[in-house]
């Protein structure tokens, strides 16, 4: 009774309900207590009594309880049926959740027993490619020490026989006698004469061209792939070389272009891009007038070289590697005029093509007796073989090289397409 909820209830001793039993106790109504629930409404859903139904469930349907029981009872049992069989699914499920975690838990132990074995194996393929890049370093730099060394005791030999010769020389020439220098003049000067003709490199016989690519693969260490390669080629200008269909003739307003292979000093292609490659394309006769190329790297060693020249004429073509010409640079490019395409057409005679109009004319100059002007088959000035009417050109695919300027000549030619 000291709670909010459940203050207005009813109380009743437990002592007072010991030996009662519920079936067999009459239950009396709310609104009339002195009336006993013995009917059901239907439409309220709820025990009524006599007084109920006549008063508040008048006109409602009802029955009496013995009669309702059997038809609600067996409702609810069907219910009961089937929350049990919902209640036996829950259990199931439950019990299958709680197998999945243990699965879930179980795996992911296994999985990450994988990983840690994987990261192991892993980082001991890192490790010992990590070595094997140092002793490749180391032998490379080794090598390349050992040439300085061979170049250095090579021009430290040469340079001590030229100041040998050079002081001897001296001396002979302030001290000696005019009859010694005589004598001994084919003896030094065939020793210095020969000490001058000796080649050596200018410049030092290798370079520190000694690169890391850590995107490069480097193939499989350990069973794992691995990343990161040595690189020791450096590009030679004097070797890298151009090819290509737009080295030395283009088209006017047409695309073309060409390639450029970089090697290094071996002449071995570079096998890797990232070259500072330079192309300029100036106008030989116009001083402002210039074709802006463009350069693609293809990643491998070659570089592709696009222009679209917008005035014919002679141009001079520069292509720098490393701000040096390289093999062929500077060279001349010619650019000629758009492709001319034919206005005629490309038959065998005009007789067959204008169908024997004696007025049609063709480019060729052949004329047929008999009053017409164009060319026959066999006739005098008939090329013998099919040719264009614009300009006598026998080969189809060719470029028009225009015909006769003449009014009625160029109407002959309209007049030949169209017939």
């Amino acid at each position: 009774r000291r709670q909010k909820k459940t203050a207005s209830h009813a109380v009743t001793e437990l002592e007072n309900t010991k030996d009662c039993s519920p079936a067999g106790k009459p239950l009396f109504c709310p609104s009339h207590p002195t009336e006993e629930l013995r009917l059901f409404c239907e439409q309220c859903d709820q025990p009524v009594c006599r007084d109920c139904v006549v008063d508040r469930h008048r006109q409602h349907p009802y029955d009496f309880t013995g009669n309702a029981i059997h038809r609600h009872g067996d409702a609810l049992r069907e219910l009961l049926k089937s929350t049990q069989q919902h209640m036996v699914t829950l259990e199931g499920v439950l019990s299958q959740i709680d197998d999945m975690g243990s699965a879930i838990r179980s795996r992911a132990d296994a999985v990450a027993t994988e990983i840690c074995l994987f990261a192991t194996g892993y980082v001991k393929a890192i490790e010992e490619h990590r070595d094997r890049l140092l002793k490749q370093l180391e032998d490379l730099k080794v090598q390349k020490e050992n040439l300085l060394l061979l170049q250095k005791a090579q021009l430290q030999q040469l340079l001590l026989d030229m100041r040998t010769g050079v002081e001897f020389t001296e001396r002979l020439l302030t001290s000696g006698s005019d009859l010694e220098i005589l004598i001994t003049k084919g003896v030094v000067g065939g020793r210095l004469a020969k000490l001058n003709s000796i080649a050596y490199n200018t410049q030092p016989s290798v370079d520190d061209g000694i690169q890391f690519s850590a995107q490069e693969r480097a193939g499989q260490c350990c069973g794992y792939e691995v990343f990161g390669v040595i690189l020791n080629k450096v590009v030679d200008p004097a070797r890298c070389t151009l090819h290509g269909e737009g080295l030395h003739s283009a088209r006017q307003n047409k695309p073309t272009g060409f390639t450029l292979l970089c090697n290094d000093a071996t002449g071995e292609q570079m096998g890797q891009g990232g070259e500072a490659v330079r192309v300029t394309i100036t106008h030989k006769d116009k001083r402002d007038c210039a074709v802006m190329p463009t350069v693609c790297d293809n990643g491998d060693g070659t570089y592709r070289i696009s222009y679209s020249p917008e005035e014919p004429g002679l141009y001079a073509v520069c292509v720098y590697v490393k701000g040096q010409h390289v093999k062929g640079s500077p060279f001349t490019l010619m650019v000629k005029t758009k492709f001319r395409e034919h206005q005629g057409v490309f038959h065998c005679c005009t007789f067959c093509s204008s169908g024997g109009q004696k007025a049609a004319r063709c480019a060729c100059g052949g004329t047929m007796p008999g009053g017409y002007q164009g060319c026959g088959h066999g006739h005098k000035g008939h090329p013998g073989c099919h040719h264009w009417s614009c300009c006598g050109q026998v080969k189809e695919s060719s470029e028009c090289l225009g015909g006769p300027a003449s009014d009625n000549s160029q109407r002959s030619f309209l007049r030949t397409v169209a017939l």
